[in-house]
């Protein structure tokens, strides 16, 4: 599954230069992983009512073209490595009608229940864990 999240770039969000800053980027990735679970048809809340959260281990951003304030911005966001204990998201950022990104990136989650303990879910959360899996083994990799 891949999942489409658009944004319009905020004047908040760009540097005296008029182009985004590189610090917005991530943001926009959280933005598009939200959406992309929420389209899975779960939301953060409900798998943190579950006793599941996803704190952040690695991120990695690779930046091509800028973008600008009131440009209209596509996120695509897919998993590209699921494991009992590990999620990792691919991002790709396109601006409206351009065909290649302006920016890619991916981030690495640890999966930890309420009291931030490392879990495996296949154990811990096998329902969640199989239904994340499905939608992962629909794509596979990038």
């Amino acid at each position: 599954m891949i999942s489409k999240t658009k944004l319009i770039v905020r004047y908040q969000e760009t540097d005296q230069m008029g182009i985004v800053h590189h610090s917005v980027y991530p943001v926009w990735f959280e933005c598009g992983r939200t959406d992309f679970i929420k389209k899975a048809g779960l939301s953060y809340s409900q798998m943190e009512k579950e006793g599941v959260r996803l704190p952040l281990r690695s991120l990695r951003c690779n930046f091509f073209h800028p973008s600008y304030y009131e440009d209209e911005i596509i996120i695509k966001t897919q998993i590209i490595n699921l494991t009992p204990t590990r999620i990792t998201f691919y991002y790709e950022v396109f601006r409206k009608g351009s065909l290649k990104p302006i920016v890619t990136g991916e981030t690495e989650h640890v999966w930890v229940n309420s009291d931030m303990k490392p879990v495996n879910m296949k154990k811990y959360k096998p329902d969640l864990y199989n239904f994340l899996y499905a939608i992962y083994d629909e794509e596979g990799s990038v």
